[in-house]
């Protein structure tokens, strides 16, 4: 037997119904009306019909009527059994006493409220036209002899009266499905940007694992493979890569450790500014087969720490590139700080690529790479350029303004493969 196909998930739940706040005060008028139209024709009755043999079922009816109609708004105001049993006694009563004495009447303007929201719009148009039946009947009696006015104003007032009620009861329930259409969207709406975001923030998180840890990670299995190599031959380089390995080990440690703090980066933490951070990232980076300056130009400006953040991280992701890629031997590092601009350089004497247009896709499995220095520059309203030839190295450029709102955060592209990997 075929299975009911499960519901989708993160379906967004039926926006609750909200009562009508002018549904409580119109009862109150109609109910108001009830009781004043029914003491108002017993009180008419009694006058006009005094000591007479029916006087006690009249009064007596009146009661019950009373006593029934006080019993409605408790049983709701939906078409249940409980309802539609006690309308019909209600109504039944009515039309007793309408017989007995034609003054009642005028208390079918009431229930034709109650039976146009108890009953199904057919069902409560033809209550209708049997209550305005009794009501032209019984002002009819009352008058004692045909009178035209009498007889079509009672249907043309019920009618007037149905529809209005009818269209607006229509009309209330389109804005209550336009209002729950709205509310479902809103909620659509809130699931996907926390969707979003939340795509967004891993993005972010898996480039800055990619910039520091994984690249630290690679570092140190480089330098401990190496290590391992010269351990016999010369024992004294071996141990310069063991001890460079664990320094590294401990840069990935507190970066480790900043993440859970507040995914700033460890370098920045100490308050020294990008400057000095990026002379430790060049001190860090060096060693017998990579020799890394840094050069810094123009009075140092304050940046905002998510500026400070990705220009960091570019230039870790960039330097694990040529080493790990470029066969470079210098890197130079080169911040310059403009009147409306910060601009970051990473030079390397590696053996360069061809670099691939902005549009052209990038295939591979190398990580995040140029595709992620260029979504941090986007990020901040900024732009990468690429200068390099197979065989004279590479030069990275990368400008931000100090003026664009560092607010904004584009989306993040998929990051393709490593591109300062030579095609094999």
């Amino acid at each position: 037997m075929a299975q009911p196909a499960p519901a989708p998930p993160h379906a967004p739940a039926p926006a609750p119904s909200v009562p009508d706040p002018d549904a409580r005060w119109l009862a109150a008028v109609m109910h108001t009306a009830f009781f004043l139209l029914l003491g108002s024709s017993l009180a008419r009755f009694l006058l006009r019909h005094p000591g007479e043999p029916r006087t006690p079922w009249i009064i007596a009816l009146s009661i019950c009527l009373a006593l029934l109609y006080v019993l409605g708004p408790a049983l709701g105001t939906r078409s249940t059994p409980h309802r539609l049993a006690w309308l019909i006694l209600t109504v039944t009563t009515w039309g007793v006493l309408v017989v007995l004495a034609p003054s009642f009447a005028w208390c079918a303007v009431p229930l034709f409220y109650t039976g146009l929201r108890t009953l199904p719009a057919r069902a409560a148009l033809f209550l209708v036209a049997v209550l305005t039946a009794f009501v032209v009947a019984a002002q009819l009696q009352l008058a004692g002899g045909f009178d035209p006015n009498l007889l079509f104003a009672p249907p043309a007032w019920a009618a007037v009266a149905s529809a209005v009620f009818l269209y607006m009861q229509r009309q209330t329930a389109r804005q209550r499905a336009l209002i729950d259409d709205l509310i479902r969207t809103r909620r659509e709406l809130a699931a996907t940007e926390r969707r979003e975001g939340t795509l967004a923030e891993r993005q972010r998180l898996s480039m800055e694992i990619h910039d520091t840890l994984a690249q630290g990670l690679s570092s140190q299995q480089m330098l401990l493979q190496a290590a391992e190599r010269l351990w016999d031959t010369d024992p004294a380089r071996a141990r310069t890569h063991v001890r460079t390995a664990e320094s590294i080990t401990e840069r990935g440690l507190a970066e480790a450790r900043r993440f859970v703090h507040d995914l700033a980066p460890a370098d920045l933490a100490d308050g020294g500014g990008l400057a000095q951070a990026l002379r430790a990232l060049a001190e860090r980076e060096s060693d017998a087969g990579l020799t890394v300056r840094f050069h810094a130009e123009g009075g140092p400006v304050p940046l905002p720490d998510r500026a400070s953040s990705a220009l960091l991280r570019i230039a870790q992701g960039a330097l694990a590139n040529v080493r790990e890629h470029a066969r470079a031997t210098t890197a130079a590092l080169t911040l310059t700080h403009l009147d409306d601009q910060v601009v970051l350089d990473i030079a390397d004497d590696g053996r360069g690529f061809t670099p691939p247009r902005d549009t052209e896709p990038v295939t591979g499995v190398r990580g995040h790479g140029l595709p992620a220095i260029r979504a941090r520059a986007a990020q901040l309203g900024g732009t990468l350029t690429i200068e390099s030839a197979p065989g004279e190295g590479t030069v990275l450029s990368v400008s931000i303004p100090l003026e664009t709102p560092l607010s904004a955060s584009p989306a993040l592209p998929s990051p393709p493969a490593n591109p300062l990997e030579p095609p094999s």
